[in-house]
């Protein structure tokens, strides 16, 4: 640990050091040594309005690849390549043949020093190698509108955040651990952190976390950036549930599948608690909060029975993956909204629709850079509630432990002291005395009892 750089080491926007008890006190008068939550000391506005707050979490996008057009949005239309030379950005489908790298790696090339011109330096990945299955410039690329008019007619009604910077500078695994905990880092003592999704065993995208084979492996990024080592992808951390199970506060976490690297507890040891053979997870909280039918949300909300913290994961199928999603992703959004906007729930809920990564996509807003592994490329947000600024855009810096704190400040929760410590509360999303908005149905091709009849295997990507 280099205690002469605190401004490095302990802006704890998403903590890869500082995590060892007694270290210097970080920006803002916060120790970012000592793991143990503090008491939240700033008065929310929400708290007096809001009751329940689902965090539906899809895959792989940017805001140019994603929103091309959206009024009042700081959307490019062409990137630099290494070369130098200006690449228009063309249309592609929502479920293209191909993927994009998004590693840790990735993203340094990618950023370039903060240049923002290295993305024809990323492989393309296509199944069975090769790169015949996508077009040139393969990156440069933005989803016709028209394939998520859903999700245009949400960012438009509500607001929607073209400063909201993924908190990690890689893939889904460690992502997924953030939205739930504010890091991915082995343990409440270590300087490190998850940077790339598990490998080393045969679809280790389906058989990961603490119930992977012993010799599964993902890297650690360490202080100085580099990924030279590697560990179990087993980890244990106080995370948002601990807090919100100490509060006697209900939550649910749907997702398709137990093993899958989308299933952020799955990789929590005290959530997990794995068998004595080291393949199932036996806690109570994994038997009774994490739900592996993500639909059942949908029927958790027709019956009445909507937790007061949800995050909704969804099937390959459904998630805006590239290379594997058929495209359902938008109406799989809208079914989970429009129950929540079509019932009682509306009137005190919050809706927090953001992307796990970048995808590889292009996206010309550098991020802030605070250290080793944060902040990644842009992602999506939009905000969706009564209480949510009408047609708003949001130009302020966000990540996903503002999605984190909002909960936190919501229903009166400790810090984690992670990334959510020096992150923003998502206020200027909100304006709380306003009239509140009324809910207008989002137009879909696939309603609700699509997903609830239309059962396919919860299938994931070959994603690197």
């Amino acid at each position: 640990m280099n205690r002469q750089h605190p401004a490095l080491l302990c802006i704890t926007l998403f903590v890869t050091a500082c995590f060892s008890v007694g270290l210097v006190s970080c920006e803002g008068g916060r120790s970012c040594g000592n793991r143990t939550a503090t008491q939240q000391t700033t008065a929310n506005p929400a708290s007096q309005k809001i009751k329940h707050v689902v965090v539906i979490f899809q895959e792989n996008r940017t805001p140019d690849n994603l929103f091309h057009g959206l009024p009042n949005a700081d959307i490019a239309n062409a990137g630099q390549n290494s070369q130098g030379q200006s690449v228009p950005l063309t249309p592609v489908s929502l479920a293209v043949a191909y993927d994009l790298d998004h590693s840790h790696g990735g993203f340094k090339r990618q950023y370039d020093g903060g240049k923002m011109d290295g993305l024809d330096q990323n492989p393309v990945i296509c199944n069975g190698g090769g790169t015949s299955c996508a077009p040139s410039n393969a990156a440069f690329k933005y989803v016709n509108p028209s394939e998520v008019t859903s999700y245009f007619q949400m960012a438009e009604q509500y607001t929607f955040c073209d400063r909201m910077f993924q908190t990690n500078q890689g893939p889904s695994f460690p992502a997924h651990q953030i939205i739930i905990s504010g890091t991915s880092a082995p343990t409440t003592s270590s300087d490190v952190c998850a940077g790339s999704n598990p490998k080393g065993v045969p679809n280790a995208f389906f058989n990961t976390g603490c119930t992977a084979p012993k010799q599964e492996r993902v890297a650690m990024i360490n202080p100085d950036s580099h990924e030279d080592t590697s560990q179990y992808p087993c980890f244990d951390h106080p995370t948002l549930t601990d807090l919100l199970d100490k509060s006697n506060i209900s939550w649910r976490y749907y997702a398709p599948s137990a093993g899958i690297i989308w299933n952020g507890p799955n990789a929590i040891k005290h959530m997990c608690v794995p068998d004595p053979t080291g393949t199932l997870c036996t806690g109570s909280d994994w038997n009774n909060k994490v739900i592996l039918n993500q639909t059942q949300v949908l029927t958790d909300v027709a019956n009445g029975q909507l937790p007061t913290v949800s995050w909704v994961i969804p099937t390959a199928q459904a998630s805006d993956h590239p290379q594997k999603n058929d495209g359902s992703g938008p109406s799989w959004v809208a079914s989970v909204v429009n129950s929540i906007g079509n019932s009682s729930y509306w009137a005190n809920t919050v809706i927090f629709l953001t992307w796990d990564d970048w995808g590889g996509w292009y996206d010309h807003v550098a991020p802030p850079i605070v250290n080793a592994n944060s902040y990644g490329f842009r992602v999506p947000l939009i905000v969706i509630s009564p209480f949510a600024k009408p047609a708003y855009v949001s130009h302020l810096n966000h990540d996903f432990g503002s999605i984190l704190k909002f909960i936190e400040e919501t229903f009166s929760l400790p810090t984690l002291g992670y990334a959510d410590s020096n992150a923003d509360d998502l206020a200027d999303c909100f304006n709380f005395q306003q009239t509140p908005l009324p809910f207008q149905t989002v137009t879909a091709k696939y309603n609700a009892t699509y997903f609830l009849t239309h059962k396919v295997p919860p299938e994931g990507p070959d994603d690197d």
